[in-house]
Protein backbone atom coordinates (compact mmCIF):
# COMPACT_ATOMS: atom_id res chain seq x y z
CA UNK A 1 0.00 0.00 0.00
CA UNK A 2 1.35 3.46 -0.95
CA UNK A 3 2.53 5.80 1.81
CA UNK A 4 -0.25 8.44 2.20
CA UNK A 5 2.30 11.07 3.32
CA UNK A 6 4.94 10.36 0.69
CA UNK A 7 7.41 13.08 -0.40
CA UNK A 8 9.39 12.63 -3.62
CA UNK A 9 12.29 14.99 -4.34
CA UNK A 10 13.81 15.95 -7.69
CA UNK A 11 15.22 19.07 -9.33
CA UNK A 12 12.81 22.01 -9.48
CA UNK A 13 13.09 23.77 -12.84
CA UNK A 14 9.94 25.94 -13.02
CA UNK A 15 8.81 27.58 -9.76
CA UNK A 16 5.24 27.51 -8.52
CA UNK A 17 2.68 25.37 -6.68
CA UNK A 18 -0.11 23.20 -8.02
CA UNK A 19 -2.42 20.66 -6.37
CA UNK A 20 -4.30 18.00 -8.33
CA UNK A 21 -4.51 14.22 -8.84
CA UNK A 22 -1.50 12.53 -10.42
CA UNK A 23 -1.96 11.34 -14.02
CA UNK A 24 0.66 9.02 -15.50
CA UNK A 25 1.31 9.07 -19.24
CA UNK A 26 -0.18 6.27 -21.35
CA UNK A 27 2.12 3.29 -21.76
CA UNK A 28 3.90 2.75 -25.04
CA UNK A 29 2.61 -0.05 -27.28
CA UNK A 30 4.11 -3.52 -26.93
CA UNK A 31 4.77 -4.94 -30.41
CA UNK A 32 3.83 -8.58 -31.09
CA UNK A 33 6.49 -11.04 -29.91
CA UNK A 34 6.18 -12.93 -33.21
CA UNK A 35 9.68 -13.14 -34.72
CA UNK A 36 8.63 -14.99 -37.86
CA UNK A 37 10.09 -13.91 -41.18
CA UNK A 38 7.77 -12.08 -43.57
CA UNK A 39 7.34 -13.92 -46.86
CA UNK A 40 9.14 -12.23 -49.75
CA UNK A 41 5.91 -11.58 -51.66
CA UNK A 42 4.42 -9.83 -48.60
CA UNK A 43 7.38 -7.54 -47.93
CA UNK A 44 6.37 -4.66 -50.27
CA UNK A 45 2.98 -4.44 -48.51
CA UNK A 46 4.69 -4.58 -45.13
CA UNK A 47 6.95 -1.72 -46.20
CA UNK A 48 3.93 0.31 -47.30
CA UNK A 49 2.27 -0.34 -43.93
CA UNK A 50 5.30 1.19 -42.21
CA UNK A 51 5.53 4.14 -44.64
CA UNK A 52 1.84 4.98 -44.29
CA UNK A 53 2.07 4.87 -40.49
CA UNK A 54 5.16 7.09 -40.34
CA UNK A 55 3.60 9.58 -42.77
CA UNK A 56 0.38 9.66 -40.72
CA UNK A 57 2.30 10.32 -37.51
CA UNK A 58 4.39 13.00 -39.22
CA UNK A 59 1.28 14.68 -40.62
CA UNK A 60 -0.41 14.75 -37.20
CA UNK A 61 2.64 16.27 -35.57
CA UNK A 62 2.97 18.85 -38.37
CA UNK A 63 -0.70 19.77 -37.95
CA UNK A 64 -0.15 20.31 -34.22
CA UNK A 65 2.94 22.40 -35.00
CA UNK A 66 0.90 24.65 -37.28
CA UNK A 67 -1.43 25.50 -34.39
CA UNK A 68 1.37 26.05 -31.85
CA UNK A 69 3.76 28.96 -31.48
CA UNK A 70 7.27 29.74 -30.25
CA UNK A 71 9.37 26.89 -28.89
CA UNK A 72 6.37 24.53 -28.91
CA UNK A 73 5.98 24.92 -32.69
CA UNK A 74 9.71 24.42 -33.23
CA UNK A 75 9.95 21.18 -31.26
CA UNK A 76 6.77 19.73 -32.79
CA UNK A 77 8.05 20.49 -36.29
CA UNK A 78 11.42 18.90 -35.45
CA UNK A 79 9.69 15.76 -34.16
CA UNK A 80 7.48 15.62 -37.26
CA UNK A 81 10.66 15.66 -39.34
CA UNK A 82 12.00 12.69 -37.39
CA UNK A 83 8.86 10.69 -38.25
CA UNK A 84 9.50 11.19 -41.97
CA UNK A 85 13.31 11.17 -41.86
CA UNK A 86 14.52 9.43 -45.00
CA UNK A 87 17.54 7.85 -43.34
CA UNK A 88 15.41 6.25 -40.63
CA UNK A 89 12.79 5.16 -43.18
CA UNK A 90 15.44 3.62 -45.45
CA UNK A 91 16.97 1.72 -42.52
CA UNK A 92 13.53 0.37 -41.55
CA UNK A 93 12.57 -0.64 -45.10
CA UNK A 94 15.93 -2.41 -45.46
CA UNK A 95 15.13 -4.56 -42.43
CA UNK A 96 11.60 -5.24 -43.75
CA UNK A 97 13.05 -6.30 -47.09
CA UNK A 98 15.27 -8.72 -45.17
CA UNK A 99 12.17 -10.35 -43.68
CA UNK A 100 11.39 -8.44 -40.45
CA UNK A 101 7.85 -7.39 -39.61
CA UNK A 102 7.16 -3.64 -39.78
CA UNK A 103 6.96 -3.41 -35.96
CA UNK A 104 10.20 -5.33 -35.41
CA UNK A 105 12.01 -3.37 -38.12
CA UNK A 106 10.82 -0.05 -36.68
CA UNK A 107 12.14 -1.04 -33.26
CA UNK A 108 15.50 -2.28 -34.57
CA UNK A 109 16.20 0.68 -36.85
CA UNK A 110 15.31 3.12 -34.08
CA UNK A 111 17.82 1.51 -31.74
CA UNK A 112 20.50 1.77 -34.45
CA UNK A 113 19.96 5.53 -34.64
CA UNK A 114 19.68 5.89 -30.86
CA UNK A 115 23.04 4.17 -30.41
CA UNK A 116 24.56 6.59 -32.91
CA UNK A 117 23.02 9.63 -31.15
CA UNK A 118 24.25 8.44 -27.75
CA UNK A 119 27.81 8.14 -29.06
CA UNK A 120 27.69 11.75 -30.29
CA UNK A 121 26.40 12.85 -26.86
CA UNK A 122 25.09 16.25 -25.75
CA UNK A 123 21.91 17.48 -27.40
CA UNK A 124 22.07 14.65 -29.93
CA UNK A 125 21.83 12.18 -27.05
CA UNK A 126 18.72 13.99 -25.87
CA UNK A 127 17.14 13.31 -29.29
CA UNK A 128 17.00 9.65 -28.28
CA UNK A 129 13.86 10.40 -26.26
CA UNK A 130 12.33 12.13 -29.29
CA UNK A 131 13.11 9.29 -31.71
CA UNK A 132 11.81 6.60 -29.36
CA UNK A 133 8.64 8.64 -28.97
CA UNK A 134 8.22 8.68 -32.76
CA UNK A 135 8.85 4.92 -32.83
CA UNK A 136 6.08 4.33 -30.28
CA UNK A 137 3.62 6.53 -32.16
CA UNK A 138 4.35 4.77 -35.46
CA UNK A 139 4.03 1.30 -33.90
CA UNK A 140 0.76 2.31 -32.22
CA UNK A 141 -0.51 3.54 -35.60
CA UNK A 142 0.36 0.22 -37.24
CA UNK A 143 -1.32 -1.73 -34.42
CA UNK A 144 -4.45 0.41 -34.49
CA UNK A 145 -3.90 1.65 -30.92
CA UNK A 146 -4.26 5.17 -29.43
CA UNK A 147 -1.08 7.23 -29.52
CA UNK A 148 1.00 6.78 -26.37
CA UNK A 149 1.97 9.69 -24.18
CA UNK A 150 -0.04 12.41 -22.46
CA UNK A 151 -3.60 11.51 -21.44
CA UNK A 152 -6.49 13.85 -22.28
CA UNK A 153 -7.97 14.64 -18.86
CA UNK A 154 -11.32 16.35 -18.35
CA UNK A 155 -10.18 17.92 -15.06
CA UNK A 156 -6.84 19.39 -13.86
CA UNK A 157 -4.01 16.92 -13.14
CA UNK A 158 -0.32 16.77 -12.25
CA UNK A 159 1.31 14.97 -15.20
CA UNK A 160 3.83 12.27 -14.27
CA UNK A 161 6.15 10.47 -16.69
CA UNK A 162 9.45 8.67 -16.88
CA UNK A 163 10.36 11.24 -19.52
CA UNK A 164 8.45 13.43 -21.96
CA UNK A 165 9.17 13.93 -25.63
CA UNK A 166 8.77 17.33 -27.30
CA UNK A 167 5.58 16.15 -28.99
CA UNK A 168 4.11 15.53 -25.54
CA UNK A 169 5.17 18.75 -23.83
CA UNK A 170 4.59 21.06 -26.79
CA UNK A 171 0.85 20.43 -26.88
CA UNK A 172 0.11 20.71 -23.17
CA UNK A 173 -2.89 22.74 -22.01
CA UNK A 174 -1.91 24.66 -18.84
CA UNK A 175 -5.60 24.81 -17.84
CA UNK A 176 -5.61 21.02 -17.42
CA UNK A 177 -1.93 20.14 -16.89
CA UNK A 178 -1.24 22.10 -13.71
CA UNK A 179 2.18 20.60 -12.99
CA UNK A 180 4.75 18.26 -14.54
CA UNK A 181 7.17 15.80 -12.97
CA UNK A 182 9.51 13.37 -14.72
CA UNK A 183 11.71 10.61 -13.36
CA UNK A 184 14.42 11.48 -15.89
CA UNK A 185 15.35 14.74 -17.63
CA UNK A 186 17.38 17.72 -16.49
CA UNK A 187 17.26 21.52 -16.22
CA UNK A 188 17.95 21.96 -19.96
CA UNK A 189 15.67 19.17 -21.29
CA UNK A 190 12.74 19.83 -23.61
CA UNK A 191 10.36 19.25 -20.72
CA UNK A 192 12.00 22.02 -18.69
CA UNK A 193 12.10 24.46 -21.61
CA UNK A 194 8.44 23.99 -22.61
CA UNK A 195 7.21 23.98 -19.01
CA UNK A 196 9.09 27.24 -18.44
CA UNK A 197 7.48 28.77 -21.54
CA UNK A 198 4.01 27.71 -20.37
CA UNK A 199 4.62 28.69 -16.74
CA UNK A 200 3.75 25.20 -15.46
CA UNK A 201 5.45 24.18 -12.17
CA UNK A 202 7.92 21.47 -13.10
CA UNK A 203 10.19 18.97 -11.32
CA UNK A 204 12.63 16.70 -13.20
CA UNK A 205 15.06 13.94 -12.21
CA UNK A 206 12.71 12.70 -9.47
CA UNK A 207 14.17 9.20 -9.14
CA UNK A 208 11.43 7.85 -6.84
CA UNK A 209 8.54 9.18 -8.93
CA UNK A 210 7.20 5.67 -9.57
CA UNK A 211 6.28 5.50 -5.87
CA UNK A 212 3.35 7.84 -6.60
CA UNK A 213 0.28 5.88 -7.78
CA UNK A 214 -2.00 7.22 -10.49
CA UNK A 215 -4.84 9.48 -9.24
CA UNK A 216 -3.07 10.32 -5.94
CA UNK A 217 -3.69 13.99 -4.94
CA UNK A 218 -0.27 15.68 -5.18
CA UNK A 219 1.13 19.08 -4.17
CA UNK A 220 3.99 19.99 -6.51
CA UNK A 221 6.51 22.68 -5.55
CA UNK A 222 8.58 23.65 -8.57
CA UNK A 223 10.94 25.79 -6.50
CA UNK A 224 12.00 23.19 -3.94
CA UNK A 225 11.62 20.34 -6.42
CA UNK A 226 9.18 18.27 -4.32
CA UNK A 227 5.96 16.32 -4.80
CA UNK A 228 3.97 15.62 -1.65
CA UNK A 229 1.09 13.23 -1.09
CA UNK A 230 -1.08 13.48 2.00
CA UNK A 231 -0.91 17.26 2.40
CA UNK A 232 -4.08 18.58 4.09
CA UNK A 233 -6.34 20.03 1.40
CA UNK A 234 -6.66 23.44 3.11
CA UNK A 235 -2.88 23.77 3.42
CA UNK A 236 -2.31 22.79 -0.21
CA UNK A 237 -4.99 25.14 -1.51
CA UNK A 238 -3.59 28.04 0.56
CA UNK A 239 -0.19 27.58 -1.12
CA UNK A 240 -1.77 27.38 -4.55
CA UNK A 241 -3.82 30.54 -3.88
CA UNK A 242 -0.75 32.47 -2.79
CA UNK A 243 1.07 31.23 -5.87
CA UNK A 244 -1.81 32.35 -8.08
CA UNK A 245 -1.37 35.87 -6.71
CA UNK A 246 2.33 35.68 -7.60
CA UNK A 247 1.47 34.53 -11.13
CA UNK A 248 -0.99 37.39 -11.58
CA UNK A 249 1.69 39.84 -10.46
CA UNK A 250 4.01 38.31 -13.07
CA UNK A 251 1.35 38.52 -15.78
CA UNK A 252 0.76 42.23 -15.13
CA UNK A 253 4.36 43.27 -14.37
CA UNK A 254 5.62 46.02 -16.65
CA UNK A 255 8.98 46.96 -15.12
CA UNK A 256 11.37 48.54 -14.69
CA UNK A 257 13.47 45.82 -13.08
CA UNK A 258 14.47 47.17 -9.70
CA UNK A 259 14.70 46.18 -6.05
CA UNK A 260 12.23 47.27 -3.37
CA UNK A 261 14.56 50.16 -2.44
CA UNK A 262 14.73 51.40 -6.03
CA UNK A 263 18.07 49.94 -7.19
CA UNK A 264 17.77 49.40 -10.95
CA UNK A 265 18.83 45.97 -12.22
CA UNK A 266 20.05 45.29 -15.76
CA UNK A 267 17.71 42.47 -16.86
CA UNK A 268 18.32 41.28 -20.43
CA UNK A 269 17.11 38.60 -22.84
CA UNK A 270 18.83 35.58 -24.36
CA UNK A 271 18.03 35.32 -28.11
CA UNK A 272 19.01 33.15 -31.03
CA UNK A 273 18.09 35.26 -34.08
CA UNK A 274 16.37 38.42 -35.27
CA UNK A 275 12.86 36.98 -34.95
CA UNK A 276 13.56 35.92 -31.37
CA UNK A 277 14.97 39.34 -30.56
CA UNK A 278 11.89 41.03 -32.01
CA UNK A 279 9.62 38.80 -29.89
CA UNK A 280 11.67 39.53 -26.77
CA UNK A 281 11.42 43.26 -27.42
CA UNK A 282 7.68 43.08 -28.04
CA UNK A 283 6.63 40.68 -25.28
CA UNK A 284 9.00 41.37 -22.37
CA UNK A 285 10.49 44.22 -20.40
CA UNK A 286 14.05 43.11 -21.20
CA UNK A 287 16.39 46.07 -21.40
CA UNK A 288 18.44 44.58 -24.20
CA UNK A 289 20.18 41.33 -25.15
CA UNK A 290 22.68 39.74 -22.78
CA UNK A 291 23.35 36.69 -24.96
CA UNK A 292 22.92 36.46 -28.72
CA UNK A 293 23.67 32.79 -29.54
CA UNK A 294 24.97 33.26 -33.07
CA UNK A 295 25.67 29.55 -33.70
CA UNK A 296 21.92 28.82 -33.55
CA UNK A 297 21.48 30.87 -36.73
CA UNK A 298 23.64 28.41 -38.66
CA UNK A 299 22.87 24.87 -37.43
CA UNK A 300 21.70 23.86 -40.93
CA UNK A 301 24.11 26.00 -43.00
CA UNK A 302 26.25 23.72 -45.16
CA UNK A 303 28.58 26.53 -46.26
CA UNK A 304 29.90 29.45 -44.25
CA UNK A 305 27.75 32.54 -44.86
CA UNK A 306 29.57 35.52 -46.31
CA UNK A 307 30.55 38.43 -44.10
CA UNK A 308 27.75 40.46 -45.69
CA UNK A 309 25.15 37.75 -45.06
CA UNK A 310 26.27 37.36 -41.45
CA UNK A 311 26.15 41.14 -40.98
CA UNK A 312 22.55 41.17 -42.21
CA UNK A 313 21.55 38.46 -39.73
CA UNK A 314 23.30 40.14 -36.79
CA UNK A 315 21.84 43.49 -37.80
CA UNK A 316 18.32 42.13 -37.27
CA UNK A 317 19.12 41.64 -33.58
CA UNK A 318 20.70 45.09 -33.23
CA UNK A 319 17.66 46.68 -34.87
CA UNK A 320 15.25 44.92 -32.48
CA UNK A 321 16.83 46.80 -29.55
CA UNK A 322 17.93 50.14 -31.03
CA UNK A 323 20.17 52.13 -28.72
CA UNK A 324 20.22 49.33 -26.13
CA UNK A 325 22.84 46.86 -24.99
CA UNK A 326 23.25 43.81 -27.24
CA UNK A 327 25.96 41.27 -26.36
CA UNK A 328 26.95 39.05 -29.28
CA UNK A 329 28.62 35.71 -28.56
CA UNK A 330 30.93 34.36 -31.23
CA UNK A 331 30.18 30.84 -32.49
CA UNK A 332 29.79 28.37 -29.64
CA UNK A 333 29.80 25.54 -32.16
CA UNK A 334 30.97 22.02 -31.44
CA UNK A 335 30.05 19.43 -28.82
CA UNK A 336 26.22 19.35 -28.77
CA UNK A 337 25.87 22.15 -31.37
CA UNK A 338 27.84 21.15 -34.48
CA UNK A 339 27.69 23.71 -37.29
CA UNK A 340 27.99 21.98 -40.70
CA UNK A 341 30.37 24.52 -42.26
CA UNK A 342 32.85 24.33 -39.37
CA UNK A 343 35.41 21.55 -39.34
CA UNK A 344 34.44 19.20 -36.50
CA UNK A 345 36.69 16.19 -36.09
CA UNK A 346 35.38 13.13 -34.26
CA UNK A 347 36.25 13.40 -30.58
CA UNK A 348 35.82 10.90 -27.77
CA UNK A 349 34.76 13.67 -25.38
CA UNK A 350 33.43 16.59 -27.45
CA UNK A 351 32.34 18.65 -24.42
CA UNK A 352 36.03 18.92 -23.56
CA UNK A 353 37.16 19.22 -27.15
CA UNK A 354 37.27 21.75 -29.97
CA UNK A 355 34.25 23.95 -29.34
CA UNK A 356 33.63 27.68 -29.00
CA UNK A 357 36.71 29.86 -29.39
CA UNK A 358 38.82 26.72 -29.91
CA UNK A 359 37.47 26.59 -33.48
CA UNK A 360 40.28 28.95 -34.38
CA UNK A 361 42.63 25.96 -33.97
CA UNK A 362 40.95 24.05 -36.82
CA UNK A 363 39.09 26.71 -38.83
CA UNK A 364 41.55 29.39 -39.90
CA UNK A 365 39.95 32.82 -40.29
CA UNK A 366 36.46 31.71 -39.15
CA UNK A 367 36.40 33.81 -35.97
CA UNK A 368 38.01 36.80 -37.68
CA UNK A 369 35.36 36.80 -40.44
CA UNK A 370 32.60 36.63 -37.85
CA UNK A 371 34.08 39.61 -36.00
CA UNK A 372 34.23 41.48 -39.31
CA UNK A 373 30.52 40.77 -39.79
CA UNK A 374 29.63 41.91 -36.25
CA UNK A 375 31.57 45.15 -36.78
CA UNK A 376 29.78 45.72 -40.10
CA UNK A 377 26.37 45.05 -38.52
CA UNK A 378 27.18 47.50 -35.74
CA UNK A 379 28.19 50.18 -38.23
CA UNK A 380 25.05 49.59 -40.34
CA UNK A 381 22.85 49.97 -37.26
CA UNK A 382 24.62 52.87 -35.58
CA UNK A 383 25.98 50.75 -32.72
CA UNK A 384 29.12 52.20 -31.17
CA UNK A 385 31.63 49.51 -30.18
CA UNK A 386 29.32 46.47 -30.15
CA UNK A 387 29.74 44.16 -27.15
CA UNK A 388 31.27 40.84 -28.26
CA UNK A 389 32.22 37.88 -26.10
CA UNK A 390 34.05 34.63 -26.75
CA UNK A 391 32.91 31.27 -25.36
CA UNK A 392 35.15 28.57 -23.86
CA UNK A 393 38.12 30.84 -23.11
CA UNK A 394 40.43 28.96 -20.72
CA UNK A 395 43.75 30.84 -20.68
CA UNK A 396 44.86 34.44 -20.34
CA UNK A 397 46.70 34.12 -23.67
CA UNK A 398 43.41 33.25 -25.40
CA UNK A 399 41.69 36.23 -23.80
CA UNK A 400 44.53 38.53 -24.86
CA UNK A 401 44.41 37.27 -28.45
CA UNK A 402 40.61 37.68 -28.65
CA UNK A 403 40.80 41.20 -27.20
CA UNK A 404 43.40 42.13 -29.81
CA UNK A 405 41.15 40.90 -32.64
CA UNK A 406 38.28 42.98 -31.21
CA UNK A 407 40.49 46.07 -30.86
CA UNK A 408 41.38 45.86 -34.57
CA UNK A 409 37.65 46.15 -35.35
CA UNK A 410 36.67 48.63 -32.60
CA UNK A 411 34.57 46.03 -30.76
CA UNK A 412 34.15 45.85 -26.97
CA UNK A 413 35.77 42.55 -25.94
CA UNK A 414 34.47 40.23 -23.24
CA UNK A 415 34.63 36.55 -22.44
CA UNK A 416 32.35 33.88 -21.09
CA UNK A 417 33.18 32.48 -17.67
CA UNK A 418 32.48 28.80 -18.27
CA UNK A 419 35.84 27.16 -17.57
CA UNK A 420 36.73 27.26 -13.85
CA UNK A 421 40.22 28.51 -14.68
CA UNK A 422 38.72 31.90 -15.58
CA UNK A 423 37.03 32.25 -12.20
CA UNK A 424 40.23 31.20 -10.43
CA UNK A 425 42.31 33.78 -12.33
CA UNK A 426 39.55 36.36 -12.78
CA UNK A 427 41.74 39.38 -11.96
CA UNK A 428 44.29 38.40 -14.61
CA UNK A 429 41.59 37.83 -17.25
CA UNK A 430 39.87 41.14 -16.52
CA UNK A 431 43.16 42.91 -17.16
CA UNK A 432 42.76 41.79 -20.80
CA UNK A 433 39.02 42.25 -21.48
CA UNK A 434 36.29 44.74 -20.63
CA UNK A 435 33.54 42.48 -19.28
CA UNK A 436 32.60 38.98 -18.16
CA UNK A 437 29.44 36.96 -18.73
CA UNK A 438 29.07 33.84 -16.61
CA UNK A 439 27.58 30.85 -18.43
CA UNK A 440 26.30 28.94 -15.42
CA UNK A 441 25.25 25.86 -17.43
CA UNK A 442 28.78 25.06 -18.58
CA UNK A 443 30.50 26.46 -15.48
CA UNK A 444 28.46 24.01 -13.41
CA UNK A 445 29.17 21.17 -15.82
CA UNK A 446 32.92 21.69 -15.67
CA UNK A 447 33.13 22.52 -11.96
CA UNK A 448 31.15 19.41 -11.01
CA UNK A 449 32.58 17.11 -13.72
CA UNK A 450 29.03 16.17 -14.71
CA UNK A 451 27.47 16.18 -18.19
CA UNK A 452 24.65 18.73 -18.04
CA UNK A 453 22.56 16.53 -20.34
CA UNK A 454 22.75 13.52 -18.02
CA UNK A 455 19.50 12.83 -16.14
CA UNK A 456 21.13 10.76 -13.37
CA UNK A 457 23.52 13.66 -12.67
CA UNK A 458 20.88 16.41 -12.56
CA UNK A 459 21.53 17.08 -8.86
CA UNK A 460 25.21 17.71 -9.65
CA UNK A 461 24.41 20.10 -12.50
CA UNK A 462 22.21 22.26 -10.28
CA UNK A 463 23.59 25.86 -10.23
CA UNK A 464 22.73 26.00 -6.51
CA UNK A 465 25.76 23.79 -5.86
CA UNK A 466 27.90 25.65 -3.27
CA UNK A 467 31.12 25.21 -5.28
CA UNK A 468 29.51 26.88 -8.30
CA UNK A 469 28.15 29.77 -6.22
CA UNK A 470 31.59 30.39 -4.73
CA UNK A 471 33.17 30.47 -8.21
CA UNK A 472 30.55 33.05 -9.22
CA UNK A 473 31.31 35.10 -6.09
CA UNK A 474 35.03 35.04 -6.87
CA UNK A 475 34.28 36.28 -10.38
CA UNK A 476 31.92 39.04 -9.22
CA UNK A 477 34.47 40.22 -6.62
CA UNK A 478 37.12 40.50 -9.33
CA UNK A 479 34.73 42.56 -11.45
CA UNK A 480 34.13 44.93 -8.54
CA UNK A 481 37.88 45.35 -7.97
CA UNK A 482 38.45 46.06 -11.66
CA UNK A 483 35.37 48.27 -12.03
CA UNK A 484 34.15 46.10 -14.92
CA UNK A 485 30.71 44.50 -15.44
CA UNK A 486 30.11 40.83 -14.65
CA UNK A 487 26.82 39.41 -15.94
CA UNK A 488 25.18 36.00 -15.78
CA UNK A 489 23.55 34.57 -18.92
CA UNK A 490 23.06 30.91 -17.96
CA UNK A 491 19.84 29.28 -16.72
CA UNK A 492 20.65 30.41 -13.15
CA UNK A 493 19.66 34.00 -14.02
CA UNK A 494 16.09 32.87 -14.79
CA UNK A 495 15.56 31.46 -11.28
CA UNK A 496 13.88 34.31 -9.33
CA UNK A 497 15.46 33.43 -5.98
CA UNK A 498 18.87 32.70 -7.47
CA UNK A 499 18.68 35.98 -9.40
CA UNK A 500 18.44 37.80 -6.05
CA UNK A 501 21.42 35.84 -4.68
CA UNK A 502 23.46 36.69 -7.78
CA UNK A 503 22.60 40.37 -7.39
CA UNK A 504 23.67 40.18 -3.75
CA UNK A 505 27.01 38.70 -4.80
CA UNK A 506 27.73 41.68 -7.00
CA UNK A 507 26.63 40.41 -10.43
CA UNK A 508 25.80 43.49 -12.52
CA UNK A 509 23.38 42.06 -15.12
CA UNK A 510 21.05 39.08 -15.52
CA UNK A 511 20.20 37.63 -18.94
CA UNK A 512 17.53 34.99 -19.45
CA UNK A 513 14.78 33.67 -21.70
CA UNK A 514 12.37 36.53 -22.37
CA UNK A 515 9.57 34.51 -20.79
CA UNK A 516 11.42 34.55 -17.44
CA UNK A 517 11.94 38.34 -17.25
CA UNK A 518 8.66 39.18 -15.50
CA UNK A 519 9.03 36.47 -12.82
CA UNK A 520 12.52 37.71 -11.99
CA UNK A 521 11.29 41.32 -12.02
CA UNK A 522 8.48 40.57 -9.55
CA UNK A 523 10.86 38.80 -7.18
CA UNK A 524 13.46 41.59 -7.34
CA UNK A 525 10.94 44.28 -6.43
CA UNK A 526 9.90 42.32 -3.32
CA UNK A 527 13.36 42.59 -1.69
CA UNK A 528 15.96 45.27 -1.00
CA UNK A 529 19.54 45.15 -2.22
CA UNK A 530 20.66 44.78 1.40
CA UNK A 531 18.41 41.74 1.79
CA UNK A 532 19.98 40.21 -1.34
CA UNK A 533 23.48 40.87 -0.02
CA UNK A 534 22.72 39.42 3.42
CA UNK A 535 21.01 36.38 1.90
CA UNK A 536 23.92 35.72 -0.46
CA UNK A 537 26.39 35.84 2.43
CA UNK A 538 24.37 33.27 4.39
CA UNK A 539 23.80 31.04 1.37
CA UNK A 540 27.51 31.00 0.55
CA UNK A 541 28.19 29.49 3.96
CA UNK A 542 26.07 26.40 3.18
CA UNK A 543 27.65 23.13 2.08
CA UNK A 544 24.91 21.42 0.03
CA UNK A 545 22.71 22.50 -2.89
CA UNK A 546 19.55 21.58 -0.98
CA UNK A 547 20.60 23.79 1.93
CA UNK A 548 21.46 26.77 -0.27
CA UNK A 549 18.16 26.60 -2.16
CA UNK A 550 16.00 26.14 0.94
CA UNK A 551 17.75 28.94 2.84
CA UNK A 552 17.45 31.37 -0.08
CA UNK A 553 13.73 30.65 -0.38
CA UNK A 554 13.28 31.18 3.36
CA UNK A 555 15.24 34.45 3.46
CA UNK A 556 13.79 35.98 0.29
CA UNK A 557 10.14 34.87 0.33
Amino acid sequence: MADPTLTVTGTGVVPGFAYAPAAWTRARPVPPADNRSIAEDDRPAEGERFKNASLAVGARLSERASHASGVAAEVLAATANLATDRGWQRATIKLINAGSSAEAATTASTEQFCEMFLKVGGLMAERVTDLRDVRDRVIAEMMGLPEPGVPTPDAPVILLADDLAPADTAGLDPALIRGIATRLGGPTSHTSIIARQLGIPCVVAAAALRDIPDATPILIDGTRGTLEAGVPVAEAEAKVTADAARREAIRTWRGPAQTKDGVLVDVLANVQDGAGAARAAATSEAGGVGLFRTELCFLSAQTEPSVAEQARIYGEVFSAFPGKKVVVRTLDAGSDKPVPFAKHEHEENPALGVRGIRLWLTNEGLIERQLDAIAAAGEDNGVERPWVMAPMIATVDEARRFAALCAERDLKPGIMVEVPSVALLADEFLAEVEFFSIGTNDLTQYAMAADRMSSPLATLTDPWQPAVLRLIKMTADAGRRAGKPVGVCGEAAADPFLACILLGMGVTSLSMAASAVAAVGVQLESVTLEQCQEASAEVLAMSTAAETKALAQELLS
